[in-house]
Formats: C-alpha cells, sequence, structure tokens
C-alpha cells in the first residue's frame, strides 16, 4: 500500500512529495531526483513508531 510522503532536496532545498511503498519494508533506500532542480537525491526511509509515519532523510547522490 503506498505511503504520501516527502523529502527536502538536498541540492536545492526545495520540497518534494513522494510516495513510500509500505510494502517495501519499514527501512528502504533507493534515489529519486528532485523535482525542481532533478538532482539525484538518496533516500533513506525509515517507518518511525512514535509518529506512525515514514521519516525521510536525503543526500545528494555521489
Amino acid at each position: 500500500m503506498p505511503s504520501d510522503a516527502g523529502f527536502q532536496c538536498a541540492g536545492c532545498g526545495e520540497w518534494n512529495e513522494t510516495i513510500v511503498d509500505e510494502s517495501a519494508g519499514r527501512r528502504q533506500t533507493y534515489v529519486e531526483d528532485c523535482q525542481v532542480c532533478c538532482k539525484p537525491n538518496v533516500l533513506r526511509i525509515e517507518w518511525d513508531e512514535w509518529q506512525e509515519a515514514y521519516r525521510i532523510e536525503s543526500e545528494l547522490e555521489s
């Protein structure tokens, strides 16, 4: 089941809306391009039980 989420681009700082595929597990890592500047961001996604939401950290792909 998909879940709406978002991340701040590590390159330009703009907010990006994304969808997390919950069937892929509570911890995920993948690359998604910024919707504004097109730079590839490595997203590290983890389920936060306290917030009951996915937490996403981003860094530029090297």
